[in-house]
């Protein structure tokens, strides 16, 4: 059986910016096609500077990384682009066209469409993304929720094999969030790996089945979701809190109810809360 090679490959990846911060220290790192991985920690732990050389933003000081098994050192950021999309943390650092169609059709120009199929691709993506009402409007005049709709909308049109979210749940109502998870789902069932730096532990929690931990430029952790984000001495070491279904397991061990031991998710803490109250209810 011939054995899977990762889509991302970092090996001995350093960055000092030219003041001298030293972003990353020997990051190693593999991710395959397919996964859906979240980058976990406290501010300038690194996070942003190391999905930053994925698309050549910044290149490494030292080390090398590999996208599809090429060295990325000799490909440009519009070469890389074409691979990774970034849909960054404020939406206005990406959104500069005067209206919301030509933001998606600028994105699309790249690719020496004909203006037929640009303008195919265009209404597509603005009726996945619910912003046809807005064809005509500024950028600058839509709200939080639809401007990072429309930045990744700007990257979900390009079709990349690699999708990168910077904090995507910040500011975002529940309708927002359903959206976004929905989006991933579909982008996962194409095949599309993506990486989600993200402080909502609890977002993490649910959605994400593998968590990478970053402190000071290093990676400190990485594995199954539940696993790192449980282990109280991680999250002290990345100022993290435990979620709140670790912390309410944790809480009912302190009063003995060793029977949570499996509890793991927010369907099976209802259900043992349910259970609870109606074993209790049918002894009165």
């Amino acid at each position: 059986m011939t054995k899977e090679i990762p889509i991302i490959m970092m090996r001995d990846i350093d960055y000092i910016y030219p003041n001298g911060t030293e972003a990353l220290k020997k990051i190693n790192l593999n991710i395959f096609k397919g996964e859906l991985v979240g980058i976990m920690g406290k501010n300038g732990a690194g996070k942003t500077s190391l999905i930053r050389t994925l698309n050549g933003l910044i290149r490494p000081t030292k080390g090398s990384i590999y996208i599809e098994t090429e060295n990325a050192s000799s490909k440009s950021i519009a070469n890389l682009s074409e691979k990774v999309g970034i849909i960054f943390q404020n939406p206005y650092h990406q959104l500069f066209a005067n209206s919301v169609e030509e933001e998606i059709k600028f994105s699309l120009k790249s690719f020496n469409l004909d203006k037929e199929e640009i303008q195919i691709r265009t209404d597509r993506i603005l009726n996945q993304f619910d912003l046809e009402k807005y064809r005509t409007r500024s950028p600058l005049n839509l709200s939080g929720g639809e401007s990072k709709k429309l930045a990744t909308a700007s990257i979900i049109c390009r079709d990349p094999d690699i999708i990168i979210f910077d904090e995507p749940t910040l500011g975002q109502d529940a309708k927002e969030i359903e959206f976004f998870t929905n989006l991933i789902k579909n982008e996962r069932n194409r095949r599309k790996t993506i990486i989600i730096i993200t402080h909502n532990i609890e977002f993490a929690y649910e959605y994400l089945p593998r968590t990478i931990l970053m402190a000071d430029g290093q990676i400190i952790a990485d594995g199954p979701t539940k696993e790192v984000l449980n282990n109280e001495f991680l999250i002290t070491q990345t100022s993290l809190v435990l979620p709140q279904i670790q912390q309410f397991y944790l809480a009912l061990l302190e009063q003995g109810f060793q029977e949570t031991l499996d509890m793991m998710s927010k369907n099976e803490m209802t259900d043992y809360l349910r259970n609870l109250l109606k074993n209790s209810s049918s002894k009165v």
